[in-house]
């Protein structure tokens, strides 16, 4: 029977993750919007000049909330209000002064970006988007703090707050500025204004949280805290999401490393930071009597945790990095004007927004393995272990194997739909390849920083990193966008195979041939097919009917992905590629089982 202590927990992680999945997705939408307005050259300029603010943004976005929460959540349990103050402030100074540096850095160095990039038109988006800088590390700062004091309500409503009002801001500059006849790169800088605006609103959110909280801190303070030191470090964990996504602040997906970062350190620390919790309570004695030394330390122990957490976070960040100091160049080398290689850079990107959906998916679910795995190495159950790793390698290869072939085979369609024309069909198809690697790299690297080999995902990122840049000086020269697009597909499968070679080691885990390739393949080739024939026949009749454009893309689009998905359900059920009992652990699996059985006709 659940406590109201627990209920009050699980509503706080369901609201927090709830709205970080709204975020997300709006952010990752949004581009189509900014394609559809403003061409595929300030697609590509917007694009590259965001790669900068995305790496630059996880420390300050992701990686110190984190570690205000983790801190803010231990003093709250020892019921330290001094403590919580001298952590948010400690905080709030790093976190600001770390943005301001940033800040500059970027405004000042932009004419050196640009230069890198091979662009001069993404020196003033440079520096637009640098002035986000300043207004969202506060923000952040202050999520951590609520999500240490296990407030879910704040963060959510800035984060939902923040994406609506950045990308209505991007888009009403869109039409202004085009309307107006404006240049590519200025409209662009519009495009890039509204990540400040998003970044204004935010804050403003949390500043009447704030306000909220400080008159009602006194009563607070009356009532005492029953959370033990593990449950703030549990609900730590399972609060803290990617404050900055794809479209609205980082690359999705941005994402989806953050949140596995933060867990492995919540579940991971605790034995190191119990031992040290009485340096913890003596740092909290110091900062009483010696202000200056205690903050010294709090802003020490932040960076501590944060460091590692903001290394577990790079990876889309660095390979769009990576995309963005050689694609654009290589594609100059290779004959395409300075404007045009930005054009072919947007075409490039279309197939990211389709892919960071399904990496948004696997990484939700890849956090729902955490505290089971953290639990069961706790406990030493190894066996547990092997089976719950087993169950969600299957699971997210089969859900990224089958959303790689489906997407591959209505890449056409589904380019006109989202963009009105089929350019760069070839670069979506093998953009669509990635979602395979990137779902079984997501999901191994949860399962390994859960039993707390967290150097392993950070050291696999910079060989994908180095094998991206390899295939990129060989490719894009020879195929261009495509190029990139292939090239970004095996790096991802790289970095995943590296994991679950891992794996297997750490675990023991082992598994046939043909439950963990062939029936993936079977179920990836089935869907493709029924896919690709409603594809065909919708297709057909439609062109047949005269009727075509968009709308009769959009049309194919969605038959095809209702034949796909009629078609993984059915294979899934006759070819047992998912057992009863794997069914019967869903919520609503029992039923699902029943149901499957009958379809088998079976008792």
């Amino acid at each position: 029977m659940k406590t109201p202590k627990s209920s009050g927990l699980l509503r706080g992680a369901f609201i927090l993750g709830a709205a970080a999945i709204l975020s997300k997705l709006i952010g990752t939408l949004q581009k189509i919007p900014l394609q559809n307005i403003g061409g595929d050259s300030v697609f590509g300029i917007y694009t590259t000049v965001y790669s900068f603010y995305t790496f630059l943004a996880v420390f300050v976005t992701a990686a110190l909330p984190a570690a205000i929460s983790k801190y803010v959540a231990e003093r709250t349990a020892n019921s330290d209000e001094k403590g919580i103050r001298a952590v948010l402030r400690a905080g709030l100074l790093t976190s600001c002064s770390a943005g301001l540096v940033m800040a500059l850095a970027m405004w000042l160095l932009a004419p050196l970006i640009s230069h890198w990039i091979g662009s001069e038109h993404t020196l003033l988006p440079l520096r637009v988007v640098s002035l986000a800088l300043l207004v969202v590390p506060p923000m952040a700062a202050l999520r951590g703090f609520f999500q240490g004091m296990q407030q879910a309500l704040p963060t959510a409503v800035s984060q939902v707050s923040e994406q609506i009002m950045r990308v209505s801001v991007m888009v009403a500059l869109l039409l202004t500025l085009n309307a107006a006849g404006a240049s590519d790169e200025r409209i662009a800088a519009g495009a890039a204004l509204g990540s400040l605006a998003g970044g204004i609103a935010g804050l403003g959110v949390m500043l009447g949280f704030w306000r909220h909280h400080v008159r009602q801190r006194s009563r607070a303070e009356a009532v005492p805290s029953s959370k033990t030191r593990l449950e703030q470090e549990y609900i730590t964990a399972q609060h803290i999401s990617g404050q900055v996504d794809s479209g609205g602040g980082m690359s999705s997906g941005e994402t989806a490393s953050m949140d596995e970062g933060v867990r492995i350190q919540s579940a991971h620390e605790q034995g190191r930071d119990s031992a040290g919790q009485g340096n913890s309570d003596r740092s909290s004695a110091n900062a009483v009597s010696n202000p200056a030394a205690g903050h010294a330390g709090w802003v020490k122990r932040l960076l501590i945790y944060a460091i590692p957490v903001f290394v577990g976070s790079l990876s889309q960040p660095l390979l769009g990095l990576v995309d963005t100091l050689t694609v654009p160049r290589l594609l100059q080398g290779a004959g395409w004007g300075d404007l045009a290689a930005m054009e072919q850079f947007g075409i490039y990107n279309r197939g990211m927004p389709l892919v960071q959906l399904v990496f948004m998916l696997a990484t939700s679910l890849s956090t729902l393995l955490l505290p089971a795995i953290a639990d069961a190495k706790a406990r030493g159950e190894e066996g547990r272990i092997a089976a719950s790793a087993g169950i969600a390698l299957r699971w997210l290869w089969l859900l990224g194997l089958t959303a790689s072939a489906g997407l591959a085979v209505l890449a056409g369609p589904v380019n006109v739909m989202l963009y009105a024309d089929a350019q760069g069909t070839d670069a979506l198809r093998w953009t669509a390849l990635s979602a395979a690697g990137g779902t079984l790299g997501i999901v191994s690297a949860a399962l390994l920083q859960g039993m707390g080999a967290v150097r392993a995902p950070a050291l696999f990122l910079l060989v994908s990193a180095a094998l991206k840049l390899l295939l990129n000086l060989l490719l894009v020269p020879q195929m261009g966008v495509s190029g990139a697009a292939l090239s970004g597909a095996v790096s991802y499968m790289a970095a995943a195979l590296l994991g679950v070679l891992v794996l297997a080691r750490l675990t023991g885990l082992r598994g046939s041939v043909r439950a963990a390739l062939l029936q993936p393949l079977l179920l990836a080739g089935l869907t493709a097919l029924a896919a690709y024939g409603a594809r065909l026949l919708c297709g057909g009749l439609l062109s047949a009917a005269g009727f075509g454009g968009r709308a009769g893309a959009l049309l194919t689009s969605v038959s095809g992905v209702a034949a796909g998905v009629l078609a993984f359900a059915a294979a899934l059920v006759f070819t047992r590629a998912v057992s009863d009992a794997e069914l019967s652990a869903l919520p609503g699996g029992a039923r699902l089982a029943a149901l499957a059985r009958r379809l088998r006709r079976e008792s």
